[in-house]
Parts: structure tokens; C-alpha cells; sequence
């Protein structure tokens, strides 16, 4: 990329860093389409996962008092178990129907949740486990599978502090697990090293960011704030896949 490109890409970041720590379920939901502008599949894959990776460690770190241990485990094992066998299948399989199924599926449901409370998925050992699985796999397979992990914690009514600490410290583990498939697959690339340094200061920056930013929104507008995000998310990935 030459230096604009850099300048542009870097902003982006940012603001994808930024998004993320407001919206709960972390950056790459926002960076995965970012990336795409600048890198082919496989490369977004890989600085990704080290974006993501970063991130988490910080928010871990900045939100440090609010973690839902049993939650933790009931959601991070299956989504590291599932991250694997997602990350083993991104080698070999088309990402453009599954991204456009994922995305349908999550405009769905975000718009359920947005109108039907807590009333579509119930907090469940069960629902934990499920929710897990799935984000974990589709993590694995596409880059991000964090805004179907945020759907399962909105309907928890977990607090803006618990619901940010437990998704960064389940995310860490599936990064971890990814990442090394990622790496083993080739997708980490010599040439992308200085855009992962980047993104290093970037995650810290945008988490200290965004934790200042959540300060002044309420637990209720905190939901509101994750269901509409994952909403929109959803519909720009529809709408550019279509018209691709």
C-alpha cells in the first residue's frame, strides 16, 4: 500500500477498534470488511486474528473487574473447540454464501431481539453452549463470528463492564486458537507484519478510546447500541456481497 493507503487503512482501524469496544463483541465484525478493501481473503484472515488478539488483551486488561467466570466457560470452550475446525475448512471453502447466509441470519435476529426483548433466547447453560459453538466456527471460518456471540450475551442482561470482560477473554482464547491455524495455513504473510504493528497501537488506543466513550451510556442504550450495530453490520455485508 503506498502511504495514503496506510493513513486510510490506519483511521479505519481505529474506528473499527473504537466500534467494537462500544459495541461489545470487539472489532472484527467492523475490521473483516475494512481489511477486505486493502487485502486479499487469506491476508484478512491473518491480521485479524492478530487485531483481534490484541484487542482482547487490552480490553481484558481495561475491564479487568467484570468477568462472568461460569459464563466464560460455558461459551469460550465450545467457541475454542469449534474456532479450530473453522479455521482447518477457511482453507478450503468459498466464503461468499456463507457470508451472505451469516448476515441474513443476523439481520433476522437482531431485529427480534430489538423487539422482542428477552423473550427470542433465554439464558441457558444450553444457549451458552450453542452460542459458543457457533460464533467459535463461524469466527474460524469467515474472521469474525463475534456478533453472533454479542446476540447470545445481549439476551443475558449482563452489564456493560461483564458483557465487554467476558466476550474479550473468550475471544482471546479462540484468537489464540485460530492464529495458530492461520499461521500453519500460510495466512500470515512477511509483507503484512508492519500493518500488525500498526494495528498493536491501534487496538490499545481504540480500547482506552472506547472505555471512555461507554462512561456516559446507560446499560439499556449499551443493548440498543449492540443489536443495532450487529443490524447494520449485517445489512452492509448483504448489500455489498450482492452488488460484489
Amino acid at each position: 500500500m503506498v502511504w495514503d493507503d496506510v493513513i486510510i487503512f490506519t483511521v479505519l482501524a481505529l474506528i473499527a477498534e473504537i466500534a467494537g469496544t462500544i459495541s461489545g463483541f470487539g472489532s472484527s465484525v467492523f475490521f473483516v470488511p475494512i481489511a477486505s478493501l486493502f487485502f486479499d481473503f487469506h491476508s484478512v484472515l491473518g491480521i485479524t486474528a492478530c487485531f483481534h488478539l490484541f484487542s482482547n488483551m487490552s480490553k481484558i486488561f481495561l475491564f479487568r473487574k467484570g468477568f462472568d467466570m461460569k459464563l466464560v466457560l460455558y461459551l469460550g470452550i465450545p467457541a475454542v473447540i469449534f474456532v479450530s475446525i473453522g479455521a482447518l475448512l477457511s482453507k478450503y471453502v468459498d466464503s461468499t454464501h456463507l457470508e451472505l447466509g451469516l448476515a441474513l441470519f443476523l439481520m433476522l435476529f437482531s431485529a427480534f431481539f430489538m423487539f422482542a426483548g428477552d423473550k427470542i433466547l433465554k439464558p441457558t447453560k444450553l444457549n451458552s453452549i450453542a452460542g459458543g459453538a457457533v460464533s467459535g466456527f463461524v469466527a474460524g471460518l469467515l474472521g469474525t463470528g463475534g456478533a453472533i456471540r454479542g446476540m447470545t450475551l445481549a439476551a443475558f442482561g449482563l452489564t456493560k463492564e461483564v458483557f465487554i470482560a467476558s466476550s474479550a477473554l473468550i475471544d482471546f482464547g479462540v484468537d489464540l486458537s485460530r492464529g495458530a491455524i492461520y499461521f500453519s495455513n500460510g495466512f500470515v504473510h512477511l509483507h503484512d507484519l508492519p500493518y500488525i504493528g500498526i494495528l498493536l497501537v491501534v487496538s490499545v488506543l481504540g480500547t482506552i478510546i472506547g472505555k471512555k466513550i461507554l462512561v456516559n451510556i446507560s446499560e439499556d442504550r449499551f443493548r440498543s447500541i449492540v443489536l443495532i450495530a450487529i443490524f447494520s453490520i449485517a445489512l452492509i455485508t448483504v448489500v455489498a456481497l450482492l452488488f460484489k
